[in-house]
């Protein structure tokens, strides 16, 4: 797909009510400082549009970021070790639960993992409430750059490993950096535009 516009449309916080809409949408979801902000500045080709942080949980509502006025791209708040209270992540929790049933239009759900890491308690926790939910998250497999190409195959065997993923589920190595694994994200939206 050729972004020629793109805009934040919907800001959904704990107390929102989710928009309803005709246009498909495909969900990011991952533990806090995995780069889902990034992915989604890559894939749409702007430097600042999410809000990016080196500072885990700066994602802390469900944004809806219009694409050509064909679809949506669903940044959802991050899970995981995030510096804030016990209440505060079971609010965010039910916010992306509440999102993943009650959606109509969700068409896919990214999970992103870091591929230097093996996955955490949390991403297997939310891989297999995904799968549970009728979801079968694609992986994408982020901060490529940081790691040896000699080591992609290996770290990508041990997130799938990890997930108890299935044979023909998809992991995508991704770099925000050098946009590699974006063409791959796209192709796949693609096919259900």
């Amino acid at each position: 797909m050729i972004v020629k516009n793109v805009n934040l449309e919907t800001v959904c916080g704990i107390t929102s009510v989710l928009p309803v809409h005709e246009k498909i949408e495909v969900a990011f979801a991952g533990k806090s400082n995995v780069g889902k902000s990034s992915l989604i500045n890559a894939m749409v080709n702007r430097k600042a549009l999410a809000r990016t942080s080196s500072s885990p949980g700066k994602t802390q509502t469900i944004n809806f970021y219009n694409i050509n006025d064909a679809m949506y791209l669903v940044d959802l708040p991050g899970y995981g070790y995030a510096k804030v209270s016990q209440s505060e992540k079971e609010k965010w929790g039910k916010l992306i639960e509440n999102y993943l049933q009650k959606s109509q239009m969700l068409k896919a759900v990214f999970l992103l993992v870091d591929i230097r890491h093996d996955p955490s308690a949390n991403d297997r926790q939310m891989y297999e409430w995904m799968a549970y939910n009728g979801y079968e998250p694609i992986i994408v497999a982020t901060k490529l750059d940081k790691i040896k190409r000699s080591q992609v195959a290996k770290q990508v065997k041990a997130i799938r490993q990890g997930l108890g993923m299935k044979a023909d589920g998809i992991v995508i190595p991704f770099s925000s950096e050098t946009k590699q694994g974006r063409e791959e994200i796209w192709a796949l939206i693609d096919s259900w535009l």
